[in-house]
């Protein structure tokens, strides 16, 4: 992916989760307005892990407990919940993510059985979330909510046994 596209990506995923967010009564448009000026400027930073909507609106603005925003998830969506500090991400995952794809998703895949892909996410109210990791991934998909935390702890994680492996 171009770094344009990153961008692109980055920046729907946070517009249609924010978007989510008001139309569900879990913020109000000031705040996410606040919210994504902020977002711009992280962006900007390239530092990844505060590189989210949701994280801002949580954490800097207090407008919003992400708590409510997995709650909501889980309600609306079916969806379950899982702490990827207690999983394993599968190897074949592990060794071909787009782990910049995540970042800006704030989404992992972490398992597959029988077809079935189990993906985490802190973004699964995005529309435009949603439908990239279903042209990503193979076969249907079980959707698990997770925290920004969790999130990025397993991110940097696999980060980590990418950069120590042996070059080929």
């Amino acid at each position: 992916m171009t770094p344009a596209q990153r961008r692109n990506l980055l920046l729907r995923a946070n517009r249609h989760l924010g978007a989510a967010l008001v139309d569900a009564n879990l913020v109000k448009l000031e705040s996410l307005e606040a919210a994504n000026a902020r977002l711009l400027e992280l962006a900007a930073t390239g530092a990844v892990r505060q590189r989210t909507v949701l994280g801002v609106l949580a954490y800097e603005l207090k407008a919003l407990r992400e708590e409510d925003a997995l709650l909501h998830l889980v309600d609306e969506r079916g969806a379950g919940l899982v702490d990827l500090r207690e999983w394993e991400v599968a190897d074949d995952f592990k060794q071909t993510l787009s782990l910049e794809s995540c970042w800006d998703t704030w989404t992992l895949p972490f398992d597959r059985e029988e077809g079935i892909n189990c993906v985490a996410t802190a973004y699964g109210l995005s529309e435009s979330v949603r439908a990239f990791w279903e042209k990503q991934l193979d076969g249907p998909i079980l959707w698990y909510g997770a925290t920004l935390d969790s999130l990025a702890d397993a991110i940097e994680k696999i980060e980590a046994a990418r950069a120590a492996a042996p070059k080929p």
